[in-house]
């Protein structure tokens, strides 16, 4: 593996937050339904589904957090070894106040579509399109964004 240029970690705070803030939706729906339960069954069976739909995205948010994201020469890929995309493939970047990103993150566009994929507060792909960010250091995260900036604008220069 070559040289991590920067490392986007997950700040600890937020993640418990996210979590925490899932988990107790999910309680409160169940505390509700079992306190005052709605007349008819199935409004009862919504109230459930949403509580076990909260439930469930705390447990993904919980483990996809566990990860970091690195930033090398060739790519930027997770610690887990899922690699996100090649810095030959970025076209741009955007962190821009209405650019649809994560928070405390960025939008990375590719030159070539990607399969989707869904990492709940750190990363998301779709098409062309990749989200960075989330529940990660926003520090690190335009640190991140600068140097891929800085890589493909030198890349470019190269090749033209």
């Amino acid at each position: 593996m070559s040289e991590i240029l920067v490392k986007l970690e997950v700040a600890q705070p937020r993640r418990m937050f996210g979590v925490l803030l899932l988990f107790g939706l999910g309680l409160t729906m169940i505390y509700i339904s079992a306190s005052s339960p709605p007349s008819k069954l199935y409004e009862l069976a919504v109230l459930l589904g949403f509580a076990a739909l909260f439930i469930w995205s705390g447990v993904r948010l919980y483990r996809a957090t566990a990860d970091t994201i690195l930033l090398t020469r060739e790519s930027i890929s997770t610690a887990s070894g899922v690699e996100i995309c090649r810095i030959e493939d970025i076209d741009n970047t955007d962190r821009g106040f209405f650019a649809f990103k994560p928070t405390n993150g960025f939008l990375v566009r590719t030159k070539t579509p990607h399969p989707r994929h869904w990492s709940p507060g750190l990363w998301w792909r779709f098409g062309k399109k990749i989200g960075i960010g989330g529940v990660t250091s926003p520090r690190q995260a335009k640190e991140m964004v600068a140097i891929i900036d800085m890589m493909v604008k030198e890349r470019d220069q190269k090749g033209a």
